[in-house]
């Protein structure tokens, strides 16, 4: 185990095996997007300060699979049900500004981007949006988001490059704040990554 949370810091750049604690210790593969830049990547990016363990692992935001049927709890999606990147789901920022939004516009291709610091056979990416007229003073919870992701893509098992990007059209009829909730299911774990982004469309 000493060996691979070694492997797993030299990856990420870190300077000592010890700096790394692993959430989940189950699964090999990690990551988040950063395009839309994430809550995730905000912080470990020093955008958003304060923001606990996740500046140290933005790539660790690992539930259960199965959304939105299963998966993470109402008012947990953006922090993956993992109690110690709580600030991720809160509505604003740990200093109480907005999360920083992506300005985005509806009905126009968009080219999604995740960053992968290991790889895991992957069954698909879905996107989630929030709905017109969503709560956003609160955490995140399924009622404010249209269950029907706006794009789904198929990866049939197969395992991602360290950085792997995606076209699709964004929602039409939407304006103002809005959070698009990013899902990669693993193809061979009970286990999804989840990637909560701010735009602005």
């Amino acid at each position: 185990m000493r060996r691979r949370t070694k492997w797993y810091a030299t990856a990420l750049g870190l300077t000592t095996a010890g700096t790394l604690v692993l959430s989940t210790g189950g699964a090999s593969g990690h990551g988040y997007t950063d395009l839309p830049i994430s809550r995730q990547k905000l912080c470990q990016n020093g955008t958003v300060t304060n923001c606990g363990d996740i500046q140290w692992e933005p790539q660790s935001v690992e539930g259960p699979k199965g959304f939105p049927a299963g998966g993470p709890a109402d008012g947990q999606i953006c922090n993956g049900g993992v109690s110690r990147f709580s600030q991720l789901s809160a509505p604003r920022t740990p200093s109480g500004a907005a999360w920083p939004a992506t300005r985005v516009t509806g009905g126009q291709s968009y080219t999604f981007r995740w960053q992968f610091t290991a790889m895991h056979a992957t069954t698909d990416f879905k996107y989630y949006v929030t709905k017109a007229g969503w709560n956003q003073n609160h955490n995140l919870a399924r009622s404010d988001l249209n269950l029907t992701p706006f794009l789904t893509v198929p990866y049939n098992g197969q395992r991602p490059p360290s950085t792997l990007s995606h076209s699709g059209t964004l929602p039409s009829g939407l304006s103002g704040r809005h959070v698009i909730v990013a899902v990669w299911t693993i193809a061979d774990t009970t286990n999804a990554f989840y990637a909560c982004s701010d735009v602005t469309f």
